[in-house]
């Protein structure tokens, strides 16, 4: 890695890529974590569940990151609305959000289930879910988001 050793500072407003979704099957991702970064995942495995962020690298182009009106594709009756309303692969900053149950760790690889990135995806964090914190039950939301795909 290029800018490895620079000091923080140095290194804001740059986005690492920690590792990429090397296959699907069945339902189940596995990703690995590059070498530098695997021991990051020490004791990850006591999460039922992690939060996997991830660029939309097929959405990655100076057309597709100028949108910034979409209608959701998955919710039928949805209006036009912003981006930054949506869940649109397309958007300035490609960064894909997923919530998945944690299967299995072996080293640098993890497999999770219901991750919606591709394989060759890269990844760009990992975090473990907290219901305290990331769930919360009254949110509000349009009618239309209730029916649909989750996204």
């Amino acid at each position: 890695m290029e800018n490895r050793g620079k000091c923080l500072a140095e290194r804001r407003g740059e986005v690492f890529f920690i590792g990429e979704v090397e296959s699907i099957e069945n339902g189940v991702s596995t990703i690995r974590v590059f070498d530098e970064f695997c021991e990051g995942l020490y004791r990850i495995q006591t999460y039922s569940h992690i939060i996997v962020l991830y660029w939309f690298h097929r959405r990655d182009s100076k057309e597709q990151r100028s949108v910034l009106r979409v209608t959701p594709k998955m919710h039928p009756g949805a209006p036009e609305i912003g981006v930054f309303t949506s869940r649109s692969p397309n958007r300035p900053n490609p960064i894909g959000l997923c919530v998945t149950e944690l299967v299995s760790v072996e080293r640098c690889l993890i497999q999770v289930k219901g991750l919606d990135a591709e394989v060759g995806s890269p990844i760009v964090d990992i975090k473990p879910y907290l219901p305290r914190a990331d769930a919360v039950p009254e949110a509000r939301m349009p009618d239309y988001m209730r029916h649909g795909q989750s996204t």
